[in-house]
């Protein structure tokens, strides 16, 4: 009886493999056990996979934009030092974060001396606009 299971399990991961939804395979047991639990139907089913896949093939493709940028370092707001630049405005450096400008289609300028984080908040600017 154990081989009449893992036929179709077998044949769903060679499917999923071919039509690169690696996210479906990795997550379609655990979303199945939890929708069975909800007693959700199946296009909720297919829905929170579908979900799940858009989300990591959005997350890669950051990755690989961002691998492709060349940036000097992976770097983030979170580790930015802002007492190193004390005449940095915090609050506008987390308020540009919150990427409002790119709605409104405003531009970012960063003047300053040598070592005052021109490249990094810029940097951190982009990953966070994803």
């Amino acid at each position: 009886m154990s081989g009449a299971i893992e036929a179709p399990q077998v044949l769903l991961a060679h499917h999923l493999k071919a039509l690169k939804l690696p996210t479906f395979l990795r997550e379609y047991a655990k979303v199945a056990a939890e929708c069975a639990k909800e007693r959700a139907d199946h296009p909720k089913f297919l829905l929170r996979l579908a979900e799940l896949e858009l989300l990591d093939r959005e997350r890669r493709l950051v990755e690989r934009r961002i691998h492709a940028a060349h940036f000097p370092a992976v770097k983030s707001l979170d580790s930015f030092d802002f007492t190193a630049i004390p005449s940095l405005n915090k609050m506008l450096v987390l308020d540009l974060a919150r990427c409002e400008y790119i709605n409104a289609h405003d531009n970012i300028i960063a003047l300053g001396n040598s070592g005052t984080g021109k490249t990094g908040s810029p940097d951190d600017l982009f990953k966070t606009a994803r």
